[in-house]
This record gives structure tokens, C-alpha cells and sequence, in this order.
């Protein structure tokens, strides 16, 4: 695919977009009720011919993707390429996933004043305010809390208010959040990269042209875009000293999700080093200061927003629920039931054991990456990214746009070393686990394995072609140099996305 050019791989992209947002018109996450008659279901046949349609676009979007990091491309070229890619989404139903509705639902019950830490979008009345968009949640979070922090559950309610609950104007408003998301995402990275001396286009290509974030947090409007996006701003402040705001704004993320707060241990790493006095001051400081400052942003905003901080009780409610990503809980669901067979143990005991024991092997990974931040041995971007992608691995709930949260960080630090190229590879595999829908076949489990496999053959033969002398030209692996010339404002020797 190196002969189609950037500007082809543009277009092919688009292309895949157009049929992926086409297909969710049809088969996308459709609401219960939709007032305006915009997002409608059609009938068994023409939802499977649009089922069709947007897997072709996906798989067309997936390799303009993956033909585009093959290719040499400014930053520019990679941030307008973004623009033709996210355009056909924006209007279309909520794809891969019903959470949309949750995040209008719970803005309305803010607005009405119920307590969304203790109830769930059933209390809303059908007919009253948001009553569409609560009709149209998941079955597994129509009685459940909200596990969101109160300054996303903020954003919400504006969004509510702004569009009287309404379902698709609500929709779209929160979409533009994400957009936004997607925009500080884009504004960190590159000031991440330059920090570093890294590959600007390259960084985007993986933390923001991903298909992977293109599907979930512009057409899912998923809220961890919002999440990694104020996380990563947080740790472009800390790199230029401003670190008591970039503390300020990872309290914001963690009250998105809280997740988030894993920054704080390495930005208190780049505090640390920064700081002037005797080391024990500088330790001090790295370890406390951080925190403080983010402790008192989330104590301030619970309080100003009328929430309350019914939110730092509720961020295990998702852990109840079973999702065939979580290595830990299928593992757990496994030895459960040989446990229950063997010697009449009770299945849910054993899951949950095997569950804790995950989070505590995530928590070692954590510490060990702390603890080799702040020894020099690794830098604290990279194994903050590295951090986030162990805490989703382990963890007893994932879903697949969880990835994100590392992938920008390790995108701007190691995007041509194996962690790079290995999540590239996830990325690519995770897009197929999810109907447009939001349900989760047993058909795109295995579409989902049979691509990871092939990839991670392909960056083995890419090595070896490396190795060999031979043109590797893949992902994090640059073929070799061609001459400049200039293709639709482009240099086509321009250094490898």
C-alpha cells in the first residue's frame, strides 16, 4: 500500500468512515424512541445490509489507517486527514455502545436533583425529561449509579439543559465533547512530542487517527476521549513546570474517571526532579505536592457541583459486570467453575479472589514503573502510558476503547519500539470486537483474535526485513527514503508517520 501516496490513503479513509457512520444510520446503537425520527430501525434486512456496510467501511478504514503510517506525511497533512475522517461520524447515532444515553440520562437527573450516586436512569420519568434516553440505556445500567465523576456529570447536565433533554440534539451535543476531547488529545500530543524531540505525525498517527478512537470516542462519545485528553494536558504542564496546573487538571480527569489519578505518581516523578533543595525536600514534594493540589480541585468541584461525593463510592459499580476482554474475570469465571466441579467451592468466591489478585499484579506493575521513573531507568510518559495499559489488562472490567488510556503516552515515547507497535496491532484487533450495535458476537471475538495473530506476524516479518537489510516500511519500522517530491502539497520522502 506504500504506492497509494498520503493523499490516497486520505481518501481511502474517508471512504471507510463514510460506509462506517452509513452502516450506523442503519445498525448503529439505534434509541428506543427517537422523536425526530432520525435514528430509526428499518427493518432485519436492511440492518444487516447495514451491518455490512459498516464492516466493509471499518476494514477500509483500518488499512488506509495502517497504509497511512507506511507513508511520509507532515503533521498538518496528518491533522487535516483527521478532520476528513471524523466528518462522516458526527451525525450519526451512537455506535458500538448505548453509553451515550447513560451520560444524557444521568445529566437529567442531575438537573432534576436526584441523587445519581445512588440511583440509576430508571427513576427518570419515560415521559419527562431525558425519559428517551433513558429508555434507550443498556439493560446492565438502567438501576445502576453513576460511576463518573461530578465534573463530566457537569458537562452532562449542560448538555441537557442546553437541548431540553431531547434525544439527538443531547447526543450530538456530548459528541462534540468528545470532538473536543479529540482536540486536546491532538494539542497534548503534539506538545508532548515536542517536548521530546519526537515524530509529531507519527505520534498522531497512533494516539489520534487510531480507528480504535475514532469509532469509540467520536462515534461512541465515550467520555474516556475527555479522561486521557485532560490527563495528557496534565503532563504537558508538568514537563513545562507548570505543574500546579497541570495537578489542577488531572483532578478535572479524574473526576471524568478516576483511573486518571495514576498521572499523579508520575508527574509527581517530573515535580520531583524539578524541584530545587535537598533531596529529601524534592521527594517531598514530588510525592505530596501533586496530590494536594489534585485533592483539593476534586474536594472543590464535588462540592460546587451539587453532586456530592457519592462518586468516590460508586467506582466499582462496573466491576460487577462480566466483559470477555477481562482477562482476570474470565480466568476467575474458569477456575470458579473447575473449583465448584472439583470440590463444590462457591464459583463466585474463586472469581472474586482471581479478580483482587489481578488489580494487586496491576498495582506491582504500577508501583515498578514509579519506582523505575523516578530511579531514570524509564521516563515517566512512557511508563505512566505503560502504567494505564496494565491497570486495563489486569483489570476485572474492560472494555476495548479502555486501550486509549495508555496509547497517547506510549505513542509520543516509544511508537516505533515494540509497545508502540504491539498496542498498533491491539488497536487494529479491538475495532472487530464490537457490533456497531454495541453487542458483542462470538463472531468478533474470533474476527478479533485472527487479526491480532496476523498482525503481530506482520511486525515480525517486518523486523526481520529490518534486520536483513530489506524494506521494513511498517508500523514503527521506516522503509527506506525516498527522493522528495512534492504530491498534493505533500513531500513524499517526508519521514514515515
Amino acid at each position: 500500500m506504500r504506492g497509494l501516496g498520503v493523499a490516497g490513503c486520505r481518501r481511502l479513509g474517508l471512504a471507510g468512515s463514510l460506509g462506517v457512520g452509513a452502516g450506523g444510520w442503519i445498525a448503529g446503537r439505534l434509541p428506543a424512541h427517537d422523536p425526530w425520527g432520525w435514528w430509526t430501525g428499518r427493518g432485519p434486512a436492511v440492518t444487516t445490509a447495514g451491518s455490512a456496510l459498516a464492516y466493509t467501511g471499518l476494514t477500509v478504514l483500518v488499512v488506509a489507517w495502517w497504509a497511512y503510517g507506511r507513508n511520509g506525511a507532515s503533521a498538518r497533512h496528518a491533522l487535516v486527514t483527521l478532520a476528513w475522517w471524523v466528518a462522516p461520524l458526527l451525525l450519526a447515532p451512537p455506535l458500538y455502545s448505548a453509553d451515550v444515553y447513560s451520560y444524557v440520562a444521568q445529566g437529567a437527573m442531575v438537573l432534576e436533583g436526584h441523587d445519581v450516586y445512588s440511583q440509576g436512569p430508571s427513576v427518570l420519568d419515560p415521559a419527562g425529561l431525558a425519559g428517551d434516553a433513558a429508555a434507550s440505556v443498556g439493560r446492565n445500567w438502567t438501576d445502576t449509579p453513576a460511576p463518573y465523576g461530578p465534573f463530566f456529570l457537569l458537562l452532562a447536565r449542560g448538555a441537557v439543559a442546553l437541548t431540553g433533554g431531547t434525544l439527538v440534539p443531547a447526543v450530538i451535543v456530548l459528541r462534540l465533547v468528545a470532538v473536543a476531547a479529540l482536540a486536546l488529545i491532538v494539542w497534548a500530543v503534539r506538545r508532548l512530542a515536542r517536548e521530546y524531540g519526537a515524530d509529531e505525525s507519527g505520534a498522531l498517527w497512533l494516539a489520534a487517527l487510531n480507528p480504535l478512537l475514532l469509532i469509540h470516542v467520536v462515534g461512541g462519545a465515550h467520555n474516556d476521549g475527555l479522561m486521557t485528553g485532560l490527563a495528557l494536558t496534565g503532563a504537558v504542564c508538568a514537563l513545562r513546570g507548570r505543574w500546579v496546573l497541570g495537578a489542577v487538571v488531572i483532578g478535572l480527569a479524574m473526576m471524568v474517571k478516576s483511573p486518571a489519578g495514576l498521572a499523579l505518581l508520575f508527574v509527581g516523578v517530573v515535580v520531583g526532579r524539578a524541584s530545587a533543595g535537598s533531596p529529601a525536600r524534592r521527594i517531598s514534594t514530588g510525592l505530596f505536592g501533586p496530590g494536594l493540589v489534585a485533592a483539593a480541585t476534586v474536594l472543590a468541584v464535588s462540592a460546587v457541583s451539587g453532586t456530592g461525593f457519592g462518586w468516590l463510592h460508586t467506582q466499582s459499580v462496573a466491576a460487577g459486570i462480566h466483559t470477555s476482554l477481562s482477562v482476570s474475570s474470565d480466568l476467575g469465571a474458569g477456575l470458579g467453575a473447575l473449583a465448584h466441579l472439583v470440590a463444590g467451592a462457591d464459583p463466585d468466591a474463586v472469581k472474586s479472589a482471581v479478580r483482587f489478585l489481578g488489580l494487586a499484579a496491576a498495582a506491582a506493575l504500577v508501583a515498578r514503573l514509579g519506582w523505575r521513573a523516578a530511579l531514570g531507568r524509564t521516563d515517566p510518559v512512557l511508563a505512566l502510558g505503560l502504567a494505564l495499559t496494565a491497570l486495563v489488562v489486569l483489570s476485572p472490567m474492560v472494555q476495548p476503547w479502555y486501550l486509549l488510556w495508555g496509547v497517547p503516552f506510549v505513542a509520543v515515547r516509544a511508537r516505533r519500539g515494540p509497545a508502540g507497535r504491539r498496542l498498533a496491532v491491539l488497536s487494529v484487533a479491538l475495532v472487530y470486537e464490537t457490533h456497531p450495535s454495541g453487542s458483542t458476537p462470538a463472531t468478533g471475538f474470533a474476527v478479533m483474535g485472527a487479526v491480532a495473530v496476523v498482525g503481530l506476524l506482520v511486525l515480525r516479518r517486518e523486523a526481520a526485513a529490518q534486520r536483513t537489510g530489506g524494506e521494513g516500511g511498517g508500523i514503527g519500522v521506516p522503509g527506506p527514503r525516498r527522493a522528495d517530491t512534492v504530491r498534493d502539497g505533500v513531500p513524499t520522502g517526508a519521514t514515515p508517520v
